[in-house]
């Protein structure tokens, strides 16, 4: 069980790098009709969307290496996870092809129509930003609430980790919320702040995971 932990700790640390990464990286294709139109950075883009994939990687691995330890302590809360969790990987992998697809429009601007490529371009940037809701948001949110909820009931993790976890992934539900209505943009202080607490609860529970481990009295304890 220590191994399990160590790995789940490891990834879910993976999926905090590489999604600060990717993002840092693939930035200048959000600008949509103005990169296809300029000199483009198809490399630091490229590195950008390969960055996402080992993201992609790092959220399905935290699902599958968790279920074996937390289905013993809600068993269809620890599936919802999972699966949660995989549907979250598989929204972040349409938003990297959307960006992936700003690159090719770029690359085969020659002799094109460049108000239609600009028009593409944008949709697709557009795809991109509500896959970047859709799934590190709400889909986070939920996977946050479920993994949160099973470790507070578990006590696998000291209480104040799990209840920042609750807290956290009902916050940027929350947040995720509010930008579909239109109260602030998705980019902004306001969201930022409503993603600070499950960054937080991701990262504290990484670290324990890797330096602690499991609670050892309570990882084979079945709920009733």
């Amino acid at each position: 069980m220590r191994r399990t932990a160590v790995v789940a700790g490891v990834l879910f640390l993976v999926t905090e790098v590489a999604a600060i990464a990717g993002m840092l990286l693939y930035r200048p294709a959000l600008d949509g009709a103005a990169y296809v139109a300029g000199s483009g950075a198809d490399g630091r883009v490229v590195a950008g969307a390969l960055c996402e994939v080992v993201l992609v990687l790092a959220v399905i691995g935290t699902g599958v290496a968790l279920y074996p330890v937390v289905r013993r302590h809600g068993e269809a809360v620890a599936l919802g996870y999972v699966c949660g969790r995989l549907l979250e990987a598989a929204v972040i992998a349409v938003g990297i092809v959307s960006l992936l697809a700003v690159v090719t429009l770029r690359r085969e601007a020659d002799g094109a129509d460049a108000a239609a490529l600009g028009t593409v371009a944008d949709a697709l940037v557009a795809v991109h930003d509500r896959t970047f809701l859709l799934g590190p948001n709400v889909v986070l949110g939920a996977d946050s609430l479920a993994l949160a909820y099973l470790m507070l009931r578990s006590r696998l993790v000291p209480r104040p980790i799990a209840v920042l976890g609750l807290a956290g992934g009902s916050l940027i539900c929350a947040s995720a919320v509010a930008v579909l209505f239109g109260l602030y943009p998705q980019v902004s202080t306001a969201g930022s702040l409503a993603a600070l607490p499950v960054f937080a609860w991701e990262v504290s529970l990484a670290l324990w995971l890797v330096v602690k481990g499991f609670t050892p009295t309570r990882v084979f304890v079945r709920a009733s």
